[in-house]
């Protein structure tokens, strides 16, 4: 399943996430905005979600 969020939507899950176009990552929280960025609305995909230790968040 592949998990891409744009500028200003809420992460749907934490994790590293790669803008379309670019070899830079960034990370982004579960239920947090995803900020803007200096080229305007940008789209992002989700390389590698985050584990939680434990079973609770």
């Amino acid at each position: 399943m592949s998990v891409t969020v744009r500028t200003g939507q809420k992460a749907p899950v934490s994790g590293q996430y790669k803008p379309k176009g670019s070899k830079t990552e960034v990370t982004f929280v579960e239920g947090k905005r995803v900020p803007p960025t200096l080229s305007g609305a940008t789209e992002f995909m989700l390389i590698d979600q985050t584990r939680h230790k434990g079973g609770s968040r």
